[in-house]
């Protein structure tokens, strides 16, 4: 051995090997710095890792052979110690090329398919939430609310593909790569910036990133008075959308195309206002309103009404306004039917004042067709949502609305494609998901649906169904005990027991399925008339499910919206007082067949 370690250092072996690996170092890092800024695939790190490893060993025996004349004999030994110093040395390459790539990444048909790099639309963004930079914490509504109109005017432009707020806002103040958030949106650019306010002066930073290689496309400051912000986002707008259109067709800068530009900017951003005071009180209301619990979206109500009585002209914080009253009309239970009709009328009010202002204003548009949803004029929703989704196509509320009103006709198929758009550009929108999930249970696809539940349940597990959901799937494949399970920690009651009492009757468990229904009853009678049908007719129990069928269209329930399609209502269909009260909401099959367009 001793006689080894001597030739080796004669021939200056380790020397020759610590010098090639530094050298080979710097040229992986150098040409890992190329290849992300000119999107190289990750073949070609491969190649050069493979080129390098083979030089080494190349290197070595060089050495070895001609580091002293004469001395060409390897014993065993000597080739067993080379051979280690080959594996160290290609080890410690091969480990250096995997820190500078990241993490592994992997393959594409493992990932779902809207994350696949082939699949995004090259004429795609997300705008992030802007960094709030004030001094006052209490301004990031005002930060938000930039970044949330900027987003809500590209929705409305057409031929872009805009991801939605909640999965946008969904990666503010998490550490994530521009590839991170490119691939988990589907989306190939990013539009970030921040947002600094002190006094009457506010100061808007905004990029726009390639996702899959961060490089910046472009890059602009605006320090302004406050009462020139609305001109700063008309400019910012303006050159997202020339920067996009440009890498399409190379013409952002003809002024043909500016000037196209321009007026579909302008033509988005209708409904606003030009006062200050207003405009900081609208932003606020959507702070709250965002935040959809009881208490925050009272605050926004104050907030909509303060906009509206300093601009009664302001048809955006209307249709806020009518937003938010109808908000408790779906969720709160508190103020019981008085309540109920009270924000009814609030929202009628305020929904006409802002179609009376802009007739085309998608967002009052969508108040318009949940509230002749729950007139059930379907005919009217049907034609009101088609002509919101034409202003704003990307807009994945609008195409979520759109999947209900689908599945309230029986038009499932429609219904499934709706919903795989709205999660398209919604991603992470866990409610978004959740319909998806509940529509691929009705058409039997439970492997999917219970994949779409699982992501559900990771994004959002207090989400309304996001177990008790799951349990419907077993439910329908005949696994009661695994319903049980996964409604076990569903976050809303009256889904759990509705999931529970199904079940246990399923398993002749009679007593645990009186009790599962005694409390759903005595607890959610008005929340969850619809269930208590769909309990009482899965039970055979055509009358008390005709009773609380009509209960549930008293209360304009909105469980109402998938009776057509309800698999739990199958006992109901021979019965001639199914087809008379189709017909009292609208939904009888002549009925459908003259709104049909």
């Amino acid at each position: 051995m001793s006689e080894f370690l001597q030739r080796l250092k004669q021939r200056k072996l380790v020397q020759w090997t610590l010098a090639y690996v530094a050298a080979a170092f710097a040229l992986l890092q150098g040409i890992d710095i190329v290849a992300q800024r000119f999107g190289w695939p990750g073949q070609t790190m491969r190649f050069v890792i493979i080129t390098l490893s083979v030089g080494l060993f190349v290197t070595l025996v060089l050495a070895w052979y001609h580091g002293e004349r004469g001395a060409q004999r390897v014993t065993g030994t000597e080739l067993l110690i080379l051979a280690l110093l080959l594996a160290i040395g290609g080890g410690l390459l091969w480990r250096f090329a995997s820190i500078t790539r990241g993490p592994t990444e992997q393959p594409v048909a493992a990932r779902p398919a809207a994350e696949s790099k082939s699949e995004v639309n090259a004429n795609s963004v997300a705008v992030l939430a802007f960094a709030n930079l004030s001094d006052d914490k209490g301004s990031e509504y005002f930060s938000d609310g930039i970044s949330e109109e900027l987003l809500t005017v590209l929705q409305k432009i057409p031929g872009l593909h805009v991801a939605a707020r909640t999965s946008a806002f969904w990666f503010k103040g998490k550490n994530a790569t521009t590839q991170e958030i490119g691939q988990k949106l589907g989306v190939a650019h990013l539009v970030e910036g921040s947002v600094r306010k002190a006094g009457d002066m506010v100061r808007i930073a905004a990029r726009l990133t390639q996702a899959n290689t961060g490089e910046q496309l472009c890059s602009e400051n605006y320090t302004r008075n406050l009462k020139d912000v609305f001109a700063v986002q008309t400019e910012i707008a303006q050159t997202i959308v020339g920067q996009l259109r440009g890498q399409l067709t190379d013409g952002a800068t003809d002024p043909a195309a500016r000037a196209a530009i321009q007026a579909q900017v302008q033509a988005a951003e209708k409904g606003g206002t030009k006062n200050v005071e207003a405009h900081e009180h609208y932003l606020q209301g959507r702070f709250y309103a965002n935040r959809h619990s009881e208490e925050n979206v009272r605050k926004a109500l104050a907030e909509y009404q303060l906009a509206v009585e300093i601009d009664p002209s302001f048809a955006l914080a209307w249709a806020g306004l009518a937003q938010a009253h109808l908000w408790f009309c779906n969720y709160s239970t508190e103020a019981g039917r008085a309540g109920f009709d009270a924000h009814m009328a609030s929202a009628r009010e305020a929904t006409a004042r802002a179609l009376a202002l802009e007739p085309n204003l998608p967002e009052a548009l969508r108040v318009r067709a949940d509230l002749q949803s729950f007139d059930f004029d379907w005919k009217g929703a049907d034609q009101t949502l088609r002509t919101a989704l034409a202003l704003a196509p990307a807009d994945s509320a609008l195409l979520t609305d759109a999947g209900t009103l689908a599945l309230a006709k029986g038009d499932t198929a429609r219904g499934i494609a709706l919903y795989r758009e709205a999660v398209s550009l919604d991603p992470i929108n866990s409610l978004a998901r959740s319909f998806l999930a509940y529509s691929l249970s009705l058409t039997g696809q439970f492997a999917e649906a219970q994949a779409e539940y699982s992501k559900v349940r990771e994004l959002n597990p207090a989400v309304p169904w996001a177990h008790a959901g799951l349990g419907i799937s077993f439910l329908l494949q005949g696994k009661f005990e695994e319903a049980v399970v996964a409604a076990h920690d569903e976050a809303v009651e009256w889904a759990q027991l509705t999931v529970v009492a199904m079940a246990r009757w399923s398993q002749k468990r009679i007593p645990e399925a009186d009790a599962a229904l005694a409390r759903l009853v005595e607890r959610s009678a008005g929340m969850a008339a619809y269930q208590i049908a769909e309990v009482h007719a899965y039970r055979g129990d055509k009358d008390r499910a005709f009773e609380w069928l009509e209960r549930a269209r008293q209360q304009r329930d909105t469980g109402l919206n998938f009776l057509r399609t309800d698999p739990f209502l199958a006992n109901l269909h021979g019965d001639p007082r199914w087809n008379a009260f189709l017909r009292t909401i609208g939904l009888a099959d002549d009925q459908l067949k003259v709104s049909a367009r």
